[in-house]
C-alpha cells in the first residue's frame, strides 16, 4: 500500500508539467459505496471520459488511501498528492467562512433548497479556494443523535458534548448550553459509543453511511444549523496546465448538473437515513412548538451577533443575502 500511495502521489504532483496527460487522481476518505460516490463521483468520471473520448480519464482512490485524516483533503490537494479532492469546508472553517455560512440555522430546508443559496452565492464562494471548483453542494439541516440521554427539552441539553458539523454551530451550540466538539465523522460512532461525546449532531444521511443507527438509541428531530457545504476541488496547477480542448472537457463535465446531483443523492439518503433509524428502533423525538420556541430565542439572539462577524472581505450577514439571493 506504501508503495501505491507512493507512486500515486509522484504521478499526480508530476501531471500539472504533462499537458497530455490521461488520467486524473480523485481522493477521498469514505468508502466506494458512499451516496456521493454514486451521485457526484462516478457521474464526473463518467461524464469526463464521454466527453474527451477517452482521452481523459479519474482513477478513485476511496478509503483513505491518499490521506487518512478528513480535515487536510484540502491540503493534499494542494501539495499535488491527489488531483482532485472531495472534502467538507466545516472541517476548517477558519479558511472557508464564507461557504460554511450556509450551516446557519433557518438559511434552507433541504439539501436541494441548501445547495441552491450556495449557487447563489458561488462566484463569492470560489474565492475562498486556490483550486479549480468542480462542484459545490449541500446535505440537509442537522438531527440530533444520543445513545444515553435523550433530547426533548432545553434543559436536557444543558452540558453534553455535542459533536458538530461545522464550526457556524458553535455560537449557537454553545448559546443553547451545551458543548459543541469538532470531529471528523470517520470517528463519531466509535466516540458516541464509548462516551468521548454525548451526541452527534449530523444531517440524517450519515446515519446509514456510519452505521450510527447502531449506537444511537434517540433521535431528536431537529437541531440548530441548515445544510454544511461538500466540494470538488480540482489542483489549480493542474488545470491552469491543460490546454484549451481539456480545460472544456473538465468544464462540460462538471456542469450545474452535478451539484444538483450531489443534493439529489443527499436527499434520497437522508431519506434512507431516517427510515434506516426507524427501522433499527431508536425513539424519534419531535420538539413541541412551545419548547422550540425557547430555543428559537435564544438562536435569534445569537444570530444578531453572528451576522455581524467578518466572513472574509465581507461580514456574514452580507454572505448570507447572497444566498438568500438577495
Amino acid at each position: 500500500m506504501r508503495k501505491l500511495i507512493g507512486w500515486a502521489a509522484a504521478a499526480a504532483m508530476a501531471w500539472g508539467a504533462q499537458a497530455g496527460a490521461e488520467e486524473l487522481s480523485l481522493a477521498y476518505f469514505m468508502g466506494p459505496k458512499h451516496p456521493m460516490n454514486k451521485a457526484v463521483f462516478t457521474p464526473f468520471a463518467d461524464k469526463l471520459a464521454e466527453v474527451s473520448g477517452g482521452q481523459l480519464t479519474v482513477r478513485q482512490f476511496p478509503g483513505g488511501a491518499l490521506n487518512s485524516v478528513p480535515p487536510k483533503q484540502y491540503s493534499i490537494l494542494l501539495d499535488g498528492v491527489a488531483d482532485i479532492v472531495f472534502t467538507l469546508p466545516g472541517y476548517t472553517g477558519e479558511v472557508f467562512p464564507m461557504t460554511n455560512v450556509v450551516n446557519l440555522p433557518g438559511l434552507c430546508s433541504d439539501s436541494v433548497s441548501c445547495t441552491a443559496a450556495l449557487q447563489n452565492a458561488r462566484e463569492l464562494i470560489e474565492t475562498e479556494y486556490d483550486a479549480k471548483m468542480l462542484a459545490l453542494w449541500a446535505n440537509s439541516p442537522p438531527i440530533l443523535l444520543t445513545k444515553d440521554k435523550p433530547v426533548r427539552t432545553l434543559d436536557d441539553l444543558q452540558g453534553l458534548k455535542v459533536r458538530i458539523t461545522s464550526s457556524g454551530q458553535v455560537p449557537f451550540v454553545k448559546a443553547l448550553g451545551a458543548s459543541p466538539v469538532g470531529q471528523p465523522v470517520s470517528v463519531i460512532n466509535q466516540n458516541l459509543a464509548n462516551g468521548v461525546i454525548d451526541a452527534i449532531s449530523i444531517d440524517p444521511s450519515g446515519i446509514g453511511s456510519f452505521k450510527l443507527h447502531e449506537v444511537a438509541n434517540y433521535l431528536t428531530t431537529w437541531f440548530p444549523g441548515s445544510g454544511s457545504a461538500f466540494v470538488l476541488l480540482l489542483n489549480k496547477e493542474v488545470y491552469d496546465g491543460m490546454t484549451d480542448e481539456q480545460k472544456g472537457w473538465i468544464d462540460a463535465a462538471a456542469d450545474a448538473s452535478l451539484a444538483e446531483s450531489g443534493a439529489a443523492g443527499f436527499k434520497a439518503s437522508t431519506e434512507r437515513g431516517l427510515k434506516i433509524a426507524r427501522e433499527a428502533g431508536l425513539e424519534f423525538i419531535d420538539i413541541p412548538e412551545d419548547e422550540r420556541a425557547r430555543w428559537q430565542a435564544i438562536i435569534d439572539a445569537t444570530m444578531e451577533e453572528v451576522l455581524a462577524q467578518e466572513a472574509g472581505s465581507m461580514t456574514v450577514g452580507d454572505v448570507l443575502a447572497k444566498m438568500k439571493g438577495m
